[in-house]
């Protein structure tokens, strides 16, 4: 398990971890997956969403209002949908962890939720 730093994001302590930490391999969910390459704990930042501002549907972009999207231009885009998620995005564009992730477990969000 990587051991995470403690910094300050918008007043809030977080558990830091950079992208690098994971890599994108087909996936038994859908096409290709985004996977942790080493342990990742619960409340680790896995990454901030890189991407443009985008007002029309395609496969990469996330809806963040109903009329406002974001094509994502790096390797979260690869974060497949789960009933039972191990990460989710929050509105300062960072993807953290719920809960422990396992090395080489794909990494999940669900997509359906308002948690924006």
């Amino acid at each position: 398990m990587i051991s995470c730093k403690i910094i300050a994001l918008y007043l809030v302590k977080y558990q830091f971890l950079m992208i690098d930490n994971t890599y994108v391999k087909n996936s038994r969910i859908h096409g290709k997956g985004l996977f942790a390459s080493g342990g990742i704990p619960a409340g680790c930042i896995i990454g901030w969403l890189r991407g443009k501002s985008s007002d029309i549907d395609g496969p990469y972009v996330l809806w963040i209002g109903e009329w406002q999207g974001i094509e994502v231009l790096c390797n979260l885009k690869y974060i497949n949908h789960s009933d039972d998620p191990n990460a989710c995005y929050y509105d300062d564009l960072s993807v953290v962890a719920l809960r422990d992730i396992e090395p080489h477990e794909e990494i999940t969000h669900y997509y359906y939720s308002n948690d924006w």
